[in-house]
């Protein structure tokens, strides 16, 4: 089967949902010549939207010290770092006593998270996090990891199976999987958890980018998110929840902005976000979020849903109409823009390479930070994931299959081997990455 047998409704064309930084930019090919970048790598890490760069590129010039000066434009950075937290509380949806306290990503909120657990309390998580969710978990507290099920209702109802022994204090899960792209029911699993008398933190970084949350709605104790994944790659991420936990454990670092007062033989800690704040907080980087989370936010109802889902359903069709690809769970129900799939007999990280050389696709290759849910998946040794997001269309997936059908059907153009460690051509036309801007035109 091929490309050409495709229906007409799943070649639909879907033009990007919202601008871009880089939506433009050309890269060169390894035979010779450029193209612009086609970035099918969304969920590692997300472009910055246009308004998120224009709104940076406002704010630097009022740039100075925050919660500790007298000058007014120190009072005007104040003011937008305390702005921004409640605009990332408000893209959540948060109660309005929960506390937002600004980290450096998902994982950094995680490992807040898990430091504040009470000592002794148990936690419950599925194999199939990623390790932002599992790791912190496992090194902070006395966690069991279940085995997650062959899809999202079965991951469910094995964690409400263990929800119901009565024996945890959390439970911990993912919104989507940066893997299948499944997204789990949240306001089931939370109605379980507190049923047995639980809490749940949920990782949001993978669900925000795609859909909306309703914090207090869905009774979610805490969420986390990243920046980077959320359109703002500029060094910010956020927990966002229930503070008595938060208030009751160690300040997460001990510095200054974090303490009430210091004497001789007493430190008095701050309580709220401050407590877990040391330091001077990245203030471009929480006005970049916010103002991702404030953009997201005005679109339609449905838009974002129906840009992804309907290029997803062409990555899935498309792929599957291919001879020689398998699809990692292609039909899982409820799924964000991303796809996994492997073109087996070859090595995934050959075949990455190859799209980005000779096409200028950006996909990623690997098991995700997510590694005991891709070997019970089959990917030991690894798998191919092309992530939409906001700045894709369907020019970009059509390029993505149709490179990879010519891998199958002629193979590559170019001889690939190791070169410094990773799959690559062993004939390389292409500068240097590090030399890449020094040799190219500016990107646009």
């Amino acid at each position: 089967m091929s490309l050409s047998t495709l229906s007409p409704a799943a070649c639909s064309v879907v033009q990007p949902l919202l601008p871009v930084v880089g939506a433009r930019t050309r890269v060169p090919l390894a035979t010779g010549g450029e193209a612009v970048y086609a970035n099918l790598d969304n969920a590692a890490s997300a472009p910055a939207l246009q308004t998120v760069a224009d709104r940076v590129a406002r704010v630097l010039p009022h740039y100075a010290s925050v919660h500790r000066g007298a000058g007014y434009l120190s009072r005007t950075t104040t003011a937008l770092f305390e702005q921004a937290r409640e605009q990332v509380g408000a893209f959540v949806r948060a109660r309005p006593d929960d506390v937002v306290v600004f980290t450096r990503s998902t994982t950094d909120a995680l490992d807040l998270l898990s430091r504040a657990v009470p000592a002794g309390a148990e936690v419950l998580v599925a194999d199939v996090e990623h390790h932002a969710n599992l790791l912190p978990w496992q090194r902070s507290a006395r966690t069991t990891v279940v085995r997650g099920g062959t899809d999202a209702e079965e991951t469910t109802a094995l964690l409400e199976a263990g929800l119901a022994t009565g024996r945890y204090a959390v439970l911990a899960v993912a919104g989507a999987s940066n893997v299948t792209g499944e997204v789990l029911p949240l306001r089931r699993l939370a109605r379980a958890a507190h049923a047995a008398g639980a809490r749940i933190a949920v990782d949001g970084a993978q669900l925000l980018p795609h859909r909306r949350v309703d914090v207090a709605a869905d009774e979610i104790d805490w969420i986390a998110l990243s920046g980077h994944k959320l359109y703002a790659p500029f060094g910010s991420g956020a927990l966002v929840g229930r503070r008595d936990w938060l208030d009751a454990a160690e300040p997460y670092l001990a510095g200054g902005g974090a303490t009430l007062d210091v004497s001789h033989d007493a430190v008095r800690w701050a309580q709220g976000p401050d407590r877990h704040e040391a330091g001077s907080p990245n203030v471009v980087g929480a006005v970049a979020l916010a103002q991702a989370c404030a953009t997201l936010s005005a679109l339609p109802a449905g838009a974002l849903e129906a840009h992804e889902t309907a290029l997803r359903d062409r990555l899935v069709a498309g792929l599957t109409a291919l001879d020689g690809v398998a699809v990692v769970r292609p039909h899982p129900g409820d799924a964000v823009g991303v796809v996994t799939f492997t073109v087996p007999g070859q090595e995934v990280s050959k075949v990455a390479a190859y799209l980005s050389a000779e096409h200028g696709i950006g996909v990623r290759d690997g098991r995700f930070c997510a590694h005991r849910f891709a070997n019970s998946l089959g990917l030991v040794e690894g798998g191919l994931r092309a992530s939409t997001g906001v700045g894709t269309g369907t020019a970009d997936v059509d390029r993505l299959l149709a490179a990879v059908e010519q891998f199958l059907t002629s193979g590559p153009e170019l001889e690939y081997g190791i070169v410094d460690g990773h799959w690559g051509p062993l004939h390389d036309l292409r500068p240097a990455p590090e030399r890449f801007l020094d040799s190219t035109r500016e990107p646009g």
